[in-house]
């Protein structure tokens, strides 16, 4: 008995049979179908990032593949999975945490290189085998990186557009989420929407290179640009979407059968025109941008949030990159009257820590109080002050 609970709460894959905590996911089901589907597909290994197909810092559930796949709900990792190996890469922060919730399909890699994934592929996979990944998964660079480090190796990196993880995963996946786009009240907007797109339209005539468009990935960009917000990813009020701005032209890719009236309208009050948005089924933006750089233009993007599924559809030649995208730095640049919301946010979220503390005072000497009921208490003393809108992180709270 005392053996089991010193390692009660980590696994021990050297026992027979393992030691498993109680916290750890059964994997054999997941593997084994994602394994049928890499052999239809011819591929002998396939790499799972834990982000989304804008490069998010927060997912949702539908796009938490790592998640589904190896048990583990940690913020940061790579799974790779071959027909009879399967491993995880994830940093520091989440080795105690790994060691819980994976069972003993998984071997626990302590390391993020792409360097050492590609080492570890290279080691399993034969000479000529494919290795392949989602190109919507994956940034420019991250792409770029696994390229070179599986050079000169006699496989081959393999882009399939179909997420054989969302296959595997079928009608268990989350369905999309379907909350409304609404628009914010023009008392939280620092200026208008069509104010931001003359001001980008405006960068794109000075620069030297004379783009034709703006292409934006990141969701934060969109939001920002049309003064829009959602609640497709918990903690951030973002939502599924790509925008295309040109000279003349606006175009956003979204499901538009979730735009609240407000919003819709507020879009279309420029047509026809150059500040009419025409909007777009989500899904179309890859065949859109493929089809808008066929012809004499140049496309202005920002590497850190474009997928390479995204970017390999344009010509190098029609290409300008900066690392971040006009929006991007534009949003990071508060007006005067954005300065003067921040600061009341501030002082009104003082106020609710100002109370939390109080709180403790009282109740901690008491013996009732634990780290979560903290939690819960300071969100809804969040929540109670005027324009709360739900926490941006839960709460990270310990004592002792």
């Amino acid at each position: 008995p005392q053996a089991a609970s010193a390692r009660s709460d980590t696994r021990d894959c050297s026992t027979d049979p393992p030691y498993l905590p109680p916290t750890a996911t059964n994997t054999t089901a997941q593997l084994a179908a994602l394994r049928g589907i890499m052999r239809a597909h011819g591929v002998q290994a396939y790499i799972v990032p834990s982000t989304d197909a804008h490069m998010s810092e927060y997912i949702s559930e539908r796009d938490s593949r790592l998640g589904w796949l190896t048990g583990f709900t940690g913020s940061a990792g790579t799974g790779v999975v071959t027909q009879d190996k399967a491993a995880l890469w994830t940093d520091s922060r989440y080795w105690t945490q790994a060691e819980r919730e994976l069972d003993c399909n998984w071997e626990l890699q302590r390391t993020t290189s792409i360097e050492s994934i590609g080492l570890w592929i290279l080691e399993v996979v034969p000479v000529g085998g494919n290795i392949s990944l989602d190109p919507f998964l994956f940034s420019i660079a991250t792409w770029n990186s696994y390229s070179q480090a599986l050079r000169g190796s006699g496989t081959t990196l393999l882009p399939i557009e179909t997420n054989l993880v969302d296959e595997a995963w079928g009608e268990q996946r989350p369905s999309p989420t379907s909350g409304e786009i609404y628009s914010l009240p023009t008392a939280f907007t620092g200026s208008s929407w069509q104010e931001k797109v003359a001001g980008i339209r405006q960068q794109m005539e000075q620069h030297v290179q004379r783009p034709t468009a703006v292409l934006l990935s990141a969701l934060e960009e969109t939001a920002w640009l049309f003064n829009l917000r959602g609640d497709d990813i918990p903690y951030n009020p973002v939502f599924y979407s790509y925008t295309l701005l040109t000279n003349t032209s606006i175009s956003l890719f979204v499901d538009e059968t979730r735009l609240a009236a407000a919003a819709r309208q507020s879009l279309q009050d420029g047509c026809p025109g150059s500040l009419c948005v025409e909007l777009l089924e989500y899904g179309q933006v890859r065949a859109y941008v493929q089809r808008y750089a066929q012809d004499n233009v140049t496309i202005w993007l920002g590497t850190e949030y474009t997928t390479y599924g995204l970017y390999s559809v344009i010509p190098q030649d029609k290409l300008l990159e900066d690392s971040y995208s006009p929006v991007m730095l534009a949003k990071a640049v508060k007006n005067a009257k954005e300065q003067d919301l921040l600061r009341a946010a501030h002082v009104r979220d003082a106020v609710a820590v100002i109370q939390y503390l109080l709180w403790l005072e009282k109740t901690v000497p008491q013996g009732q109080v634990d780290e979560f009921l903290g939690a819960e208490h300071i969100n809804a003393l969040r929540q109670a002050q005027e324009h709360s809108r739900g926490p941006s992180f839960q709460p990270i709270s310990a004592s002792g």
